[in-house]
């Protein structure tokens, strides 16, 4: 052996007990916080449907004040691009770990600030102020959240498995959504008056106990094998601008998609537990309840989608979930038009439940593939963000105001934005541009 042999170190090989240990880590980082995330999210919206238009706003009709208070939802919106861009970059300049550990603190800290805001009655104008500036915060943290976990989750799989770690976020995602929801249904058991003579503070200010667990976890999360691999190690440093310059197919691709997929989603899950209480006089307690159990069922569905993908391809299972949600649409409406419990569980099981979870748990893999490494945590976080302001923010929003506007509040505009969204989701998919980037299956 020649001493320069003997001085070259030798590759490090990963042991298969480190790859599961590893794994793990990844797994339990990734589901705390997408699920603190979704259930801020979820939580705000349920309540933004229920609550807030009542104590935070001045108006008589509780119509108009809940248009007031989901606007507030869809400024949280308009601040996810925002936190896409600076936090999806951050990403790709420092890692995926340092990031996912400082947009967590934003969201999480936003949202127990909420769970203290004083009201309407207590302080005026100031209270919806305060309101939307947390708001704001929260959509900022969130917006880099998904991304952030879509990518390190994707990055650390091995070929073959992308689709159902690339999964992983979207599990947390409903794991979110039935936490928010079983809170607000066992706090609505004996009516709304609890909920709205201050029990709606409980689930935000618990949620500190959430975010200590989840920094805890992330603090030992490693940072992604391919991020080191290609970026690190090859010392890649990518401007702002060169993603537009080179991967611009890719975003496109990823607005479109983020444009047609939070707009089924968001109508399936929010727009409806507005709709049944303003207009069919379905009380809290029905719709979270529907939304809980949508959730478990989604549960279920979200390992079987995620491994559907890597059998038969992000992009088929992305777009089938478009095409199956078009065909829904007007179901949908006729089942919440009934006025009934069953109508709603029944509606929402099937759109929150299994067609949201079946896109969404693809795009995990789908998404980041659209992207090489170095700027892949900033093409998704912008492009995605940016389509989740556009459509998750104002699509619940505007087909409230469509119902609202009309003389015999029609939900026909309703559907009819529900047809066009699954349309979208399947057009984009075809225009898959990670084919080009990747050996994945299509």
């Amino acid at each position: 052996m020649t001493a320069n042999s003997a001085s070259t170190p030798a590759p490090q090989v990963e042991t298969p007990e480190q790859e599961k240990s590893r794994l793990r880590k990844v797994l339990a980082a990734t589901l705390i916080g997408t699920t603190v995330e979704w259930y801020d999210f979820y939580l705000y919206a349920t309540m933004a449907s229920i609550v807030f238009g009542q104590l935070f706003f001045s108006d008589d009709s509780s119509e108009t004040a809940t248009l007031k208070a989901f606007a507030t939802f869809a400024v949280g919106f308009i601040a996810r691009p925002i936190g896409g861009i600076v936090f999806g970059h951050m990403g790709d300049r420092i890692g995926r770990k340092k990031t996912l550990v400082i947009t967590f603190t934003l969201m999480g800290l936003s949202t127990f600030l909420i769970g203290i805001l004083p009201t309407y009655e207590t302080i005026g104008l100031a209270a919806p102020v305060l309101l939307v500036t947390c708001r704001i915060f929260q959509g900022m943290g969130a917006g880099a959240e998904y991304a952030g976990a879509a990518v390190n989750s994707y990055e650390h799989a091995k070929e073959g498995r992308r689709g159902r770690q690339g999964a992983w976020p979207a599990l947390g995602l409903n794991l979110g959504l039935v936490l928010s929801s079983g809170t607000i249904f066992l706090l609505t058991l004996n009516g709304d008056e609890f909920l709205m003579n201050g029990g709606w503070r409980i689930p935000f200010v618990i949620s500190i106990v959430l975010v200590g667990v989840g920094m805890w976890v992330r603090r030992s999360l490693p940072e992604s094998p391919e991020f080191k691999q290609d970026v690190v190690e090859e010392k890649k440093k990518v401007t702002f601008s060169e993603v537009f310059k080179y991967n611009w197919k890719g975003l496109i691709v990823v607005l479109g998609i983020a444009i047609g997929y939070n707009a089924l989603s968001y109508i399936f899950k929010t727009f409806s537990v507005a709709y049944l209480k303003e207009f069919q006089e379905v009380s809290a307690n029905i719709a979270s309840g529907a939304v809980m159990v949508a959730g478990c069922v989604a549960i279920f569905a979200v390992p079987i989608f995620g491994e559907a993908c890597d059998r038969f391809g992000s992009k088929m299972v992305i777009a089938t979930g478009g095409v199956l949600s078009a065909l829904f649409a007007f179901g949908f409406l006729a089942l919440l038009e009934t006025g009934t419990a069953w109508g709603a569980y029944v509606a929402i099981a099937i759109g929150t439940g299994i067609l949201a979870p079946m896109m969404f748990s693809a795009q995990g893999s789908f998404l980041s593939r659209q992207f090489p490494t170095e700027v892949r945590s900033t093409g998704v976080g912008f492009a995605r963000e940016l389509g989740t302001a556009i459509a998750g923010g104002l699509a619940p929003l505007g087909a409230l105001s469509l119902v609202t506007a009309s003389p015999t509040n029609s939900t026909t505009g309703v559907g009819i934005v529900l047809v066009v969204s699954g349309v979208m989701v399947l057009i984009f998919a075809l225009f898959d541009q990670g084919k080009h980037l990747t050996n994945e299956k299509n």
